[in-house]
């Protein structure tokens, strides 16, 4: 109750964000259902219902993410006292966060549910057999309870970490000393590394041998489960990368006598890194498995599936909102710092010029080795 209370009187911008973590759990919902029902109507063909299932991991992880992000983007300074005051502590503002995304969530699987019932007439999604009530209702309730326990544990309160120097204070957005760099970068690019080079490996061994095959959504052929297991590698290796690589983008902008332009973006990346940078890495993840699933689509006669399609669209649009989200929280957070600069006659046209710097040169970055890791990935799968 005290959720569906804070929901009616919250800002319009933090509904818009709620309802995309509905329609984000409806996405996966319908996923995960569309799955149930292949595996309904093929009972002889265990295999390819388990990969259709296994599949939906990925928009599910997705999900995942972006309502974690959107509980971490709303504003609970307000809350923090009215909370103590109730006898709830410092695990209030956690505890409302993960009910009120259990309730956003489940209003999405709700939706998802009616949607499937409603387009359920084809013979692919059983709809010859009766709807197992317990398998539909745990993959329904699946996205509602792993967002609200994500939430939850991302806003836990954590022990005090004794005071460290202005040097090394990357939470402070007026610090104006140089922030220590995330230790990410190094591993996430020997993890990126390691992964291509189990995707060049497995396949080559695939090919001289008779190795079995993990089917692709979508009609886009098969694969080794070593080259997926590559793949797998070589995205985690660009979330863990992405911190320090934004990082890194904005001690470029500081090198050599940087002017007020560049060394105010730049540090402002710099301390922004760590909030912003995995998100960024996910988006980068995800486009490079777009480019190479449209590599893949144009060395053949493939037909992609609309589930895929599907699949594919919402993964896109999560990783897009997640990083927007994270963008805006790291707004929020620099507020006292903006003011504190306008205050100081700091025109609001360098603020803008220096936001277009960052976004300029993040992207002059990112999109290249995007690009190429896409290409370097998709030459295995490509045969």
């Amino acid at each position: 109750m005290l959720s569906l209370r804070v929901a009616r009187g919250s800002a319009p911008t933090v509904l818009l964000r709620r309802l995309l973590v509905a329609a984000a759990s409806a996405g996966t919902g319908f996923l995960l259902l569309a799955a149930l029902g292949y595996a309904m109507g093929h009972p002889g063909n265990p295999p390819a219902a388990g990969a259709r299932l296994a599949w939906c991991v990925v928009p599910f992880a997705a999900a995942l993410q972006l309502s974690v992000a959107v509980s971490r983007s709303e504003p609970s300074g307000r809350l923090h006292s009215g909370l103590a005051a109730a006898g709830l502590g410092r695990g209030g503002v956690p505890l409302l966060a993960a009910a009120t995304t259990a309730l956003t969530c489940a209003l999405g699987s709700v939706v998802a549910l009616l949607v499937f019932l409603q387009v359920r007439g084809g013979t692919a999604l059983g709809s010859d057999r009766p709807l197992p009530v317990a398998g539909a209702l745990t993959l329904l309730a699946a996205v509602p309870l792993l967002a609200a326990a994500a939430s939850a544990a991302s806003l836990w309160p954590r022990r005090a970490a004794p005071a460290a120097p202005a040097s090394a204070d990357a939470d402070d957005p007026g610090a104006l000393s140089a922030v220590t760099a995330p230790a990410g970068l190094p591993w996430g690019a020997a993890l990126t590394a390691i992964g291509l080079a189990i995707e060049v490996t497995a396949d080559n061994l695939s090919r001289s041998t008779a190795t079995d095959l993990l089917p692709l959504p979508g009609g886009l052929g098969s694969a080794a489960p070593t080259v997926l297991a590559g793949w797998a590698l070589t995205a985690a290796g660009m979330v863990l990368a992405g911190p320090g690589l934004v990082h890194a983008c904005g001690r470029l902008l500081s090198l050599h006598r940087p002017g007020a332009l560049r060394l105010l973006a730049g540090r402002t990346l710099q301390e922004e890194s760590r909030r912003i940078g995995r998100p960024i890495g996910v988006l980068c993840a995800v486009t490079a498995g777009a480019l190479a699933a449209l590599e893949l689509y144009g060395t053949g006669d493939r037909e992609l599936g609309p589930l895929t399609g599907f699949a594919a669209a919402l993964i896109t649009v999560c990783a897009l909102g997640t990083v927007l989200t994270a963008a805006l929280e790291a707004r929020r957070t620099r507020e006292h710092s903006t003011t504190a600069l306008v205050q100081l006659g700091v025109p609001a046209s360098l603020l803008r010029a220096a936001a277009g710097l960052r976004c300029a040169v993040v992207l002059v970055v990112v999109i290249p080795l995007t690009v190429l890791i896409a290409q370097l990935a998709s030459s295995p799968l490509a045969a």
